[in-house]
C-alpha cells in the first residue's frame, strides 16, 4: 500500500494494472480489500486504483471536518488522473455519486453497487438493526456489534450462513471492526452526502443490486436507476449487500463490459 500524506490527512491506496484508470471505492463495513477477487480481471485492461476511505483500513481517522469527495479529488490529483471511471460499493457508491455531481468533468462513467439513498425512510428491519448495533456499542461489546453487521450485510435476510462462501466472514471481520471503532469520529467530522440533482449526471451509469440484499436496498437501486438518465440496472441473483464479495466473477464480467464503454 502507498500513502498520500498532506496537511489534510493520510490516505492509503493501491494501484494495479495498466490502461484507463478506474477507482474502486469500498463499502462502509469494509476496506479496499473487499475488491481483492475483482481486481485481477479489471487490471488486465485498466489501471485499478483502490483506497481506504478516511477512518477505514490503513487510512487515518479524521481529526477535523472533511469531505469524502475532496479526499478522492486529492488522491486523483496526487496520481495525475484528470478523468476516471468510478465504481463504488454501498457507502462507497454514494461517495462516487457525490464526486460525480461535484466534479462531472473528472468522471468518465459511474457504477454503483447497493449505494444508500440520503434521508431514506428505512424499514422496521433496518431500524431494528441500527438499534441493535447501537446497543452493542453502547455496552462496549464490539464483537457483538461486528456479528450484528455480518448478519445484516454479509449473510443478509434471505439465507443462512451455510450459503455464504467459506472465509468471507473472517475476511471481513477485521475491516468491519476498524470501521466500527472509527465510525463516531467519521460521522462527527464528515460533511455527509451531497444534495445534487441525479438528473444532472450525464455519463454512462450502471446500478447494481443483490437479489439477496435487504428490501430497502433493492428499492433504492431502482430509485437510482430511474433517477440517473440512461442508467442500466443489473441484478446479481447470488449476492446480498456486498456484491463484490458474493459474486466477484460476475462483478468482474459486468464491470469489464461496462468500463470498456
Amino acid at each position: 500500500m502507498h500513502m498520500l500524506s498532506d496537511d489534510l490527512g493520510h490516505l492509503s491506496y493501491d494501484v494495479a494494472g495498466d490502461g484507463p484508470p478506474v477507482v474502486l471505492i469500498h463499502a462502509g463495513v469494509a476496506d479496499h480489500r473487499m475488491w481483492d477477487a475483482v481486481v485481477p480481471a479489471l487490471a488486465e485492461q485498466h489501471t485499478v486504483i483502490r483506497y481506504d476511505l478516511r477512518g477505514f483500513g490503513e487510512s487515518a481517522p479524521p481529526t477535523g471536518p472533511f469531505s469524502e469527495s475532496d479526499d478522492l479529488r486529492r488522491l486523483l490529483d496526487h496520481l495525475g488522473h484528470d478523468r476516471v471511471r468510478l465504481v463504488g460499493a454501498s457507502w462507497g457508491g454514494r461517495v462516487a455519486v457525490d464526486f460525480t455531481l461535484a466534479h462531472p468533468a473528472r468522471v468518465h462513467s459511474l457504477a454503483i453497487l447497493a449505494a444508500p439513498w440520503p434521508r431514506y425512510d428505512w424499514s422496521a428491519d433496518m431500524i431494528a438493526y441500527d438499534e441493535a448495533e447501537t446497543a452493542a456499542l453502547g455496552a462496549g461489546d464490539l464483537d457483538a456489534a461486528v456479528n450484528i453487521n455480518l448478519d445484516m450485510w454479509l449473510r443478509g435476510p434471505s439465507r443462512g450462513w451455510a450459503d455464504v462462501a467459506d472465509g468471507l466472514a473472517d475476511q471481513l471481520r477485521g475491516p468491519l471492526r476498524t470501521s466500527l471503532v472509527n465510525q463516531d469520529l467519521v460521522g462527527e467530522h464528515s460533511v455527509g452526502p451531497g444534495t445534487g440533482d441525479l438528473a444532472a449526471i450525464a455519463v454512462p451509469a450502471l446500478v447494481g443490486v443483490g437479489k439477496l440484499d435487504v428490501a430497502d436496498f433493492q428499492d433504492i437501486a431502482r430509485r437510482y436507476a430511474a433517477a440517473i438518465p440512461g442508467a442500466t440496472l443489473v441484478e446479481f441473483p447470488t449476492a446480498a449487500h456486498l456484491i463484490a464479495l458474493d459474486a466477484p466473477a460476475e462483478v468482474g464480467s459486468v464491470l469489464g463490459q461496462f468500463l470498456a464503454r
